[in-house]
């Protein structure tokens, strides 16, 4: 554990204005506070905040951000307040320490939920001040070096989980490659306890038997480049056992067959250099096509810049090598951290550029799961590059689609997309994009993100964007319907209904506004009988308790405005029911069909004469068709055929139209009483979290 005069002399190295009394009286703080309480180890604990501060000043982090983690556990750990850390050390530490507590309180949450809470503190947190992410990483890294301690091994298993799927991949995205590897080292080894054991041994037999080969490789490539004037410092290492392992799961190989196992940094002085290192490396070995990438001029989102490819030396052993500048190497080491210096009070910049998606990510989402969907979809890498028309260069997930590409240009424009263009040539809107690409993104001003769109776009953002509009519709539709159903419930009641009812019925029920009523009425949230007693108080006792059991009365369809003695018959198009608006056709010789007044079969013209027709009074029972979209996971069916059994509706049919994971989508025939039962049985399938989407057919 680092001392307080060892602690204050590091930071002093790189901020000769640091306020030493102020540190100091953090490092007392620390000790003050927590005391006897001791970590799994066995170690004081607070040599945990002491180590992370250290962490801290290796990353060269300002005062504020030094003394944050010294802080960092004492409001969540010890009796301190954040009024006493402010009241101590300021309003910024303060304003620090309270977003990191924020970050650990959840973690003691339900898995799901505490992953997914936990990045959208983490982005909330970020977007006011980077430095927040930054003490978290080094708190998080500094629990996994000392995770063996801990004797429960579910609990380290999750919490290496939790590192492998959140902490790494959001250390990557700023650039601290540092932090990544060795936290997905560390977690690796929890995790897959028998597969590290298996890599690191093969890893030492062959560093037994390897005979100085990678220091000799090192040395060639070095002698190479000092023939060609080019001074340079070569590192060679084994690639680490988490990378090894994902590799073998990626091309579903042995480890035998994995032939790059080394790799080799190459720092030169200069961004020239690299490039005439990368020429005389190719041209004195064979380099392997198809693995040269340019990180240099087209750096990665999160900042990285270097020349990477694979060469073959004479013993036919693959390597991959680096190149790159000293000061890319430090920048890719530590990401953001490296150059805070630089830009301590700026809002974070275009190397973190994603951040800004992540918050509409965060403010699109509906549930703890669904960010949690969209967010790993967003911090996880393994990018293509795409253009528009103007040059503008955008990176995206492999797999990624036009619509991805529209929503990663601007939210709006994805919204507003109804056709694409790839390299000049109109495509389809599921194209998968390939590096290099121009998109040109077709817009249209009445169009409106579709929930098809989800069987094939790729990025969180798009997901996130296509279902809340998706919800926003389906919202505004219940709400259309629940005004209607308003409409039956108010003739029921023994009064003349106005605005002024209305606004004390929603007092009563204790909701906003009448369209929160009429949503609640739509989507099956709020009965009938509770609307009406909101309504006319005292109006509803008299009333029968049980819901009428529709599936038990007979048929009774009779048709008014048909010359008698005509027969009819309902359209199969359509599938009218009582209450629907109907018109009829007849050609010569046929009797009449009977069509909803908004058929697509009649807008498409029919050659026939029309007759205006209207129900019969008392009309009942007929057969209504609904397109029904569930999601695709086990139980789904079974809660839709819970809903027709509450609601006393017959299954006539029922038939898969498509499987478009993770949907499924089915035409179903309902024996209905009316269009009020109708409608409320749409009602409650699109209050249903098994129902993705549910309309009449």
């Amino acid at each position: 554990m680092l001392r307080q005069y060892e602690l204050i002399e590091r930071v002093k190295e790189y901020d000769p204005d640091a306020d030493e009394a102020l540190l100091n009286r953090a490092y007392v703080y620390t000790v003050q506070k927590h005391g006897s309480q001791k970590r799994a180890s066995g170690d004081p604990y607070f040599s945990h905040p002491v180590e992370v501060a250290g962490l801290m000043t290796d990353l060269k982090l300002d005062q504020d951000s030094i003394i944050t983690a010294l802080l960092h556990d004492t409001v969540e750990d010890t009796l301190a307040t954040i009024e006493d850390i402010e009241a101590n050390f300021g309003k910024d530490v303060a304003r620090l320490v309270d977003g990191v507590t924020k970050l650990s309180k959840i973690e003691q949450m339900p898995e799901n939920e505490r992953a997914a809470e936990n990045l959208r503190k983490f982005l909330l947190a970020m977007s006011e001040d980077i430095r927040v992410l930054l003490v978290k990483l080094g708190d998080r890294l500094h629990n996994m070096r000392t995770l063996h301690f801990i004797k429960n091994p579910e609990k380290r298993q999750r919490i290496a989980r939790e590192t492998m799927d959140i902490y790494a991949p959001l250390a990557e995205r700023i650039g601290m490659y540092e932090y990544m590897r060795e936290m997905q080292a560390l977690a690796f080894e929890q995790l897959e306890p028998d597969a590290f054991q298996t890599i690191t041994g093969r890893l030492e037999q062959i560093r037994k038997q390897d005979g100085g080969q990678v220091d000799a490789i090192a040395l060639q490539i070095k002698q190479a480049l000092a023939e060609a004037g080019l001074q340079v410092e070569v590192s060679g290492r084994e690639k680490h056992p988490y990378s090894i392992w994902r590799k073998m799961a990626e091309r579903h190989v042995s480890f035998e067959q994995v032939t790059d196992i080394f790799a080799f940094r190459i720092i030169t002085e200069s961004i020239g250099d690299c490039y005439r290192a990368m020429g005389m490396l190719h041209t004195t070995w064979q380099f392997i096509p198809g693995r040269f990438k340019d990180y240099i001029s087209t750096p990665k989102s999160n900042g990285y810049r270097s020349l990477h490819t694979s060469l073959i030396f004479d013993n036919s052993m693959r390597v991959e090598v680096q190149i790159r500048t000293r000061d890319m190497h430090h920048r890719n080491e530590f990401g953001l951290a490296a150059h805070w210096a630089y830009k301590q009070n700026d809002t974070p910049d275009g190397s973190v550029g994603w951040l800004r998606d992540l918050i509409e990510i965060v403010d699109a989402s509906h549930d703890a799961e669904e960010l949690l969907e969209h967010t790993r979809m967003a911090i996880y890498q393994d990018r293509i590059f795409a253009f528009t028309p103007k040059g503008a260069l955008f990176q995206l997930p492999k797999g990624a689609t036009p619509v991805d590409f529209a929503f990663a240009v601007h939210t709006d424009l994805g919204a507003q997309t109804v056709g694409a263009k790839i390299n000049g040539r109109h495509m389809p809107l599921r194209t998968v994009l390939n590096n290099g690409d121009v998109v040109e993104i077709i817009k249209g001003s009445e169009a409106e993100p579709q929930m098809s769109w989800l069987g094939f776009v790729v990025t969180g953002k798009a997901r996130a964007a296509i279902r809340r509009a998706v919800r926003l519709k389906e919202r505004a539709e219940v709400a259309e319907l629940g005004g209607k159903l308003f409409d039956e419930i108010a003739d029921r009641v023994p009064a003349k209904i106005g605005k002024k009812a209305i606004r004390e019925a929603v007092k009563r029920l204790e909701m906003h506004d009448a369209e929160e009523l009429m949503y609640a009425i739509g989507a099956a949230e709020v009965e009938d009988r509770d609307v009406m007693e909101a309504l006319v108080p005292g109006c509803t006792a008299d009333f029968e308790d049980e819901a009428p059991d529709w599936s038990k009365r007979d048929k009774a369809i009779s048709i008014r405005g048909l010359t008698p003695g005509v027969g009819f018959k309902l359209a199969e198009c359509c599938h009218p029911v009582p209450g629907d608006r109907i018109v009829g056709t007849r050609k010569t010789g046929e009797g009449v069909e009977v069509h909803t007044i908004d058929c697509l079969t009649l807008a498409s013209g029919i050659d026939s004469d029309w007759i205006d027709l209207q129900w019969g009074k008392r009309s009942h029972g007929a057969v209504g068709r609904l397109r029904v979209t569930l999601y695709d996971r086990p139980g789904t069916l079974a809660e839709m055929a819970g809903i027709f059994a509450k609601n006393h509706v017959n299954v006539m049919s029922l038939q898969q139209t498509a499987l478009d994971h993770p949907f499924t989508s089915y035409e179903i025939d309902l024996e209905v009483q009316d269009l009020a039962h109708l409608t409320r049985m749409l009602s409650a399938l699109r209050a249903s979290d098994a129902v993705a989407h549910a309309e009449r057919g």
